[in-house]
This record gives C-alpha cells, sequence and structure tokens, in this order.
C-alpha cells in the first residue's frame, strides 16, 4: 500500500511580522496519517531560496538510510528542485514529526506531524482514544534563522505564540486533568496515571482508562561497544562557538558519507570517534563511530552543562536507563528487563543517560542533541553500520533520483 504527499515549501509571515517556513500553505505543516507497514512516497518542492532537507523524526527507514533526510546520507535540495523521497514506516506505531535539517531551518518552521497508527487486524493495549490531537511545542527565535541565533527567545504551541520562557519552569505542562501515559515514540509503555507531564522534545501520547502494557527483555544480551559521549558548554574553536562531543564539534563534509562510501571516495571521514572524551584542547572534526553490525552498543552520555540536553539517534529504536553520575559500577543500576523502546531521551545537567541499541539496521546514523541552539554548533556525530557480506538483504540500494553534491557534484545531472 503506497501514500503520497506533495510537500511544497514557501514563506509567510506570523509573529512579529518575521517569516517562517510553510508547508503547502500551512504553520505548523499538514498531519501525514498513516498505517504501520505503509510505503510512502513524499514529493517535496523547495521553493524557499536556499537549499533544503527534510528529515522524519523517529521514522526508522530500515535498510534505508538513504532516505534519512541529514547531511551525512542526502545532498541538499537545490533551490527550485524537487526531490521524492521513498520509505516504508515499518512496525512502527505512534506519533513522529518531519522537518528541516539544515541551517537552522526548524527554527523558522517547516515542520509537521506524522502519525503512524496500528494496523486494525492488531490488538492494542488501550481502548480507543476520544480523540487523537497533536500537539507540537517549538521555540521561537525573533531574529530570522539565517542569523543563527544562540537561545531561543519563547516557544511556540501549534504555530500560535509566541510565549515568553519562564525561567523557573521552562517546560510545557497539561495540568489539572488526570492522563494515562500508554506509549512513548512509538512503544508502549509500562501505564502510569499523572496529573501532570512534562514534555521535552519528543512524542508521548495518553489517554484512560488503564490496559495491560507490553515488557521488553534485553538484559541478556551481551555489550559489545562502549561509548562514553560527554558534552560540555560552548567553547570557543578557531575563533568560533562550538559545542562538542568528547571535546570534537563535528563539521559536516560537502560530501554525504553513505554517498561516499558507495563510490569509494576516500578522505571524506574518519572512522575515529573517540570512545572516552579526548585529552587535550577541543578541536572539529568529521570524525563518525565505527559500529559493529549486529553487535550490541552501550552510550553513555554525560551532561556536563547547566541545561537539559535531548540526545536523538537515526534508523534505531534504544532501551534507555539513566541515573547520576557514571561511573563503571554504574552498569549494575541498570533496568535490563521493562526498558522502554524510543529514540530520544533526555539528559539532566550534572547527570547520564545510558541507551543500549542492537546494531542490525545497515547504514549511516545520525546521533545528535535535539537542541538547535547546540547541535547546528556541532554536538553531533554518525554511526556507521556496515554488513561485511555484499547483499541488498540488509540495506536497499541508492535511489534512482539520489542528489550529487561534493567532491560527486560532476556526476549531477
Amino acid at each position: 500500500m503506497s501514500f503520497s504527499t506533495g510537500i511544497s515549501h514557501s514563506r509567510s509571515v506570523i509573529c512579529n511580522g518575521l517569516k517562517v517556513i510553510a508547508i503547502n500553505g500551512q504553520f505548523p505543516g499538514p498531519i501525514v496519517n498513516v498505517t504501520t507497514n505503509y510505503n510512502l512516497v513524499v514529493n517535496v518542492q523547495n521553493d524557499l531560496d536556499e537549499p533544503l532537507l527534510i528529515t522524519w523524526d523517529g521514522i526508522q527507514h530500515r535498510k534505508n538510510s538513504w532516505q534519512d533526510g541529514v547531511l551525512g546520507t542526502n545532498c541538499p535540495i537545490p533551490s527550485g528542485w524537487n526531490w521524492t523521497y521513498q520509505f516504508q514506516v515499518k512496525d512502527q506505531i505512534g506519533s513522529f514529526f518531519y522537518f528541516p535539517s539544515i541551517n537552522l531551518q526548524r527554527a523558522a518552521g517547516g515542520y509537521g506531524g506524522i502519525i503512524v497508527n496500528n494496523r486494525q487486524v492488531i490488538a492494542v493495549p488501550f481502548g480507543k482514544p476520544d480523540e487523537d490531537i497533536t500537539i507540537f511545542v517549538g521555540d521561537w527565535y525573533n531574529r530570522n534563522h539565517t542569523v543563527r541565533p544562540r537561545m531561543p527567545d519563547g516557544v511556540l504551541i501549534n504555530g500560535k505564540g509566541p510565549y515568553r520562557y519562564n525561567t523557573t519552569l521552562p517546560e510545557f505542562r497539561i495540568q489539572n486533568h488526570n492522563m494515562l501515559l500508554v506509549e512513548t515514540e512509538g512503544s508502549y509503555t509500562v501505564q502510569q496515571n499523572f496529573t501532570n507531564l512534562d514534555i521535552h522534545v519528543e512524542c508521548k501520547r495518553w489517554r484512560c482508562p488503564s490496559q495491560p502494557s507490553r515488557i521488553f527483555q534485553y538484559g541478556s544480551i551481551n555489550v559489545t561497544q562502549v561509548y562514553l559521549l560527554r558534552n560540555k558548554p560552548p567553547v570557543v574553536i578557531n575563533g568560533k562557538r562550538r559545542t562538542t562531543l568528547n571535546g570534537l564539534s563535528y563539521v559536516p563534509p560537502t560530501t554525504p558519507l553513505r554517498l561516499a562510501d558507495q563510490f569509494d571516495v576516500k578522505g571524506v571521514y574518519a572512522l575515529d570517534f573517540p570512545t572516552r572524551p579526548i585529552v587535550g584542547p577541543p578541536r572539529t572534526s568529521s570524525s563518525i563511530i565505527n559500529g559493529t553490525y549486529r553487535g550490541f552498543i552501550e552510550i553513555i552520555f554525560v551532561n556536563n552543562d547547566t541545561t537539559v540536553q535531548t540526545y536523538h539517534m537515526d534508523g534505531y529504536a534504544f532501551f534507555v536507563d539513566g541515573l547520576w553520575e557514571w561511573t563503571e559500577s554504574s552498569r549494575g543500576t541498570y533496568n535490563k528487563w521493562d526498558g522502554v523502546a524510543r529514540c530520544t531521551t533526555q539528559v539532566y545537567p550534572g547527570a547520564w543517560t545510558a541507551i543500549l541499541v542492537s546494531l542490525d539496521n545497515v547504514g549511516v546514523w545520525n546521533v545528535r542533541t535535539e537542541n538547535l541552539d547546540t547541535w547546528y554548533l556541532g554536538q553531533e556525530t554518525y554511526i556507521q553500520v556496515v554488513n561485511p557480506e555484499q547483499t541488498n538483504k540488509t540495506e536497499l540500494a541508492p535511489p534512482d533520483n539520489v542528489l550529487y553534491c561534493g567532491l560527486l557534484q560532476s556526476k549531477q545531472k
């Protein structure tokens, strides 16, 4: 079954006379409402005056990083061009969203919701909701996104606002209402009742009454790789304000990583991302993680900044656990039997969060903070997962309409 939509980008004016990126004339953009296992064909017409990429946050793109919509896998869509994404929402349910992934464009809009519904033949562990309401809570900047603002000036709720931040309570809250949390980021949870619910950069669903939940068990899997990723407050590198992971500030190459692999272009990146913070001054780098296919990687995010950081990993769902100061003995405190599978997790100031990931999805996958003011300053990297056996059963071939740029620009027709 296929679902098709055309997404056309244009500019319109809202809030304080600033321009935003609209999709099909809407801000936020239209909801993409599909059913699990649908094949999506999405045509993006770029009517902006700058390049554009659309990424599909939380959609796992099984065997198909070519459709991920980030600089590690795709060349940007030039101004005035269109490009067609084709991918499957394989074995997923829940609430996700799409947004522009380059040039801080997400600060100006260009985002919309994706709802992946269950197939009717599959029972769900809760009753049918009376209504499904999508709520977007996003940062608002009083300056154009091309100025690269440092900190947001407020929030928008479904395009309305802006509402000024309360410095003592930065989260959006739904209060005075009893809610039952049933699913987060496409996975059913151990259901709990809440009178208020803090929403960070992620997706949740809630309703009443309570029903049984799904339990995941992964504690018997052996960890094959361990990476401790430590962030710190912004620093100055070569005269520019940058953010880092393990002392490295990521700089995207002009040639996408996956495209360079496909055409055996050397020197675009390095497979030497450090497993622990480097010793010495911070520096810029195009270093990525060399993942072991069918291995089980443990990543510990350590937040040495003064604000909450939210981390996301494309192409995967992972199991989450976290406490405070991490040491080798902290593994004994992990919840290894009923954790929630997610693709986004928070790390509080001075704390850590550990995730466990089964590397079964071949491709090049982005690992990043979702906070715009730190992501675009370098707080990201990629994980490369390669099947040593040459087969199209674990990764799809490049699409016929693949775009070329950087060192492969001459191949573009």
